[in-house]
């Protein structure tokens, strides 16, 4: 393929319609495709690849793909990795969801909200389940286009959680006589901080949507059931100290010096584990990042240690606070981050019968989850997915193709199952 270089004329005349073009990877024989918009509406630069327009955009490509919903929910899963999603950049996802439930879906009402598509039926069956999954990603990792290699499905957000969206959409779409009310929700932002998620914004524009006997949530679990979830805290520790010249560091007092004792407490800080209807939690208090130093010649005056507190849901968010503080006692403390624990639910009669219906077993979710925003509306709710939680978010990201058709199958079991 040949180098292709576009003025910046051409460009601002072009929009963006075209890419850039065909580039050399720095320090490499690599050909990468660079384009302004596939960089900033995709988040990523992507390997040229046999049959690339020179001069298209692949993000357009991809806009205008059409999603087969009754389609093999592992080609599904592939479909809806091959469509990057970071957080805040779901449109192009949330269009292609929209468009194929609007089409292919029947006696489901559609909503749009935002990045966030969401359909409901409008029947008067006893019960409401709620299927729900984040159309988001962490950002690329050079892990795109997805690959199958064997009985592995490869890509960013395979396991958390595009193979859970395709197992829920695949379902809407083939399920035709439900024993339930059905409601879904894909939803924005879940990767990020908590007052962008999405599932935020629906509860105060359309909080009705929400309410159900019991909430799926798909993250990843590996095909077992996991329930609640542990809560989540995140503090700022701040040390003081006084700026000098480091030739003349008798001067100054060094506050990165000053963070020492504060690393000391986290690593001699034993976590509880505390056992709820069967699940084990495993509470964790660890410092996340840590920031300080002014320049190569100064003695830094202040330093700044961000540390995460996971903690069992038997605790509150005071609970929570009130530990880290004693943990931490005669430091200044900054909360950044706060989301409560949801309790496993498991007494809950629709958590019950989902258990029965698939027969999995449940354990705890060590990671926080948006169960918690069910729980705290009274709605009954657990974490069940195709994806592996221990592959999140990681460079090598993949999913087992033949855990896509077993979840797929226990779920579809439930569906079809009249409540007792």
């Amino acid at each position: 393929m040949r180098r292709y270089k576009q003025s910046k004329a051409w460009w601002d005349a072009a929009g963006e319609d075209r890419c850039a073009g065909v580039r050399r990877a720095k320090g490499t024989r690599e050909r990468v495709l660079d384009c302004p918009s596939c960089a900033v509406r995709a988040g990523r630069v992507r390997r040229a690849r046999r049959g690339d327009v020179p001069g298209t955009c692949s993000v357009n490509q991809v806009r205008d793909t059409q999603l087969d919903l009754t389609a093999d929910p592992i080609e599904l899963t592939a479909a809806l990795v091959d469509v990057p999603s970071v957080s805040g950049d779901e449109h192009v996802l949330a269009d292609a969801v929209e468009d194929a439930l609007r089409r292919q879906t029947r006696g489901y009402e559609v909503l749009r909200n935002g990045n966030a598509v969401l359909a409901r039926t409008t029947g008067d069956k006893p019960t409401r389940v709620l299927l729900a999954g984040h159309l988001d990603t962490v950002p690329i990792a050079d892990n795109l286009p997805s690959r199958r290699d064997g009985t592995r499905l490869y890509g960013c957000g395979t396991s958390d959680m595009k193979a859970g969206d395709a197992m829920i959409a695949h379902l809407l779409a083939t399920v035709t006589e439900p024993a339930h009310e059905i409601t879904c929700v894909f939803y924005d932002c879940e990767e990020v901080e908590a007052t962008r998620n999405g599932l935020g914004r629906i509860e105060r524009d359309h909080p009705d949507w929400l309410d159900a006997d019991l909430a799926v949530l798909a993250e990843p679990t590996s095909g077992a059931v996991e329930a609640g979830c542990q809560g989540t805290l995140r503090v700022v520790v701040t040390t003081s100290g006084r700026r000098s010249h480091s030739a003349r560091s008798w001067l100054g007092e060094n506050a990165v010096h000053a963070a020492a004792p504060v690393l000391d407490r986290l690593n001699r800080y034993r976590p509880r584990s505390v056992e709820i209807d069967g699940c084990e939690y495993r509470e964790g208090l660890q410092a996340v990042r840590i920031a300080g130093g002014v320049a190569g010649n100064v003695v830094p005056d202040r330093c700044e240690i961000t540390v995460n507190f996971r903690f069992a849901p038997d605790r509150t968010v005071e609970q929570a606070q009130a530990h880290v503080h004693e943990v931490l006692t005669g430091y200044e403390l900054t909360v950044t981050d706060l989301s409560p624990g949801a309790l496993p639910g498991l007494d809950r009669a629709a958590a019950r019968a989902f258990l029965a219906a698939t027969g999995t077993r449940p354990r705890a979710k060590y990671g926080w989850t948006d169960v918690s925003r069910f729980a705290a509306r009274g709605v009954a709710a657990i974490n069940f997915g195709p994806g592996d939680p221990n592959l999140a978010h990681t460079r090598d990201e993949y999913v087992e193709v033949d855990r896509i058709t077993e979840c797929t199958d226990l779920l579809r079991r439930y569906l079809v199952t009249p409540a007792q």
